[in-house]
């Protein structure tokens, strides 16, 4: 598997993605991030806010407020992770605050 990206968040850990789950992100999931590669590491790695998920312990979302608000949904398992999905979004979702810029 080709890795398309990698990005060191606050937390430090690293996120990854192959480009075949970038590209079927992209076409199948969420078109709206076609072309949003830039919006998706700036999040990992500058967020404003960082929640960890409701449901799964392992599951972190970051947020950042770019043109609009994008929510990036990752796996952590201790220093790596990688990525679930992106997406814009009109609210912070539920979850635990623990990282703030």
């Amino acid at each position: 598997m080709e890795k398309y990206f990698k990005v060191k968040t606050p937390l430090n850990v690293e996120i990854k993605t192959t480009k075949e789950y970038w590209n079927y992100l992209v076409t199948k999931k969420h078109r709206v991030m076609n072309r949003k590669k830039d919006v998706v590491m700036e999040t990992l790695r500058n967020p404003d806010e960082i929640r960890k998920s409701s449901i799964d312990e392992n599951v972190f979302l970051y947020y950042k407020k770019l043109d609009r608000l994008y929510c990036v949904v990752a796996k952590q398992i201790e220093k790596e992770g990688f990525l679930i999905t992106a997406y814009p979004t009109d609210k912070v979702k539920e979850g635990k605050t623990i990282w703030k810029k």
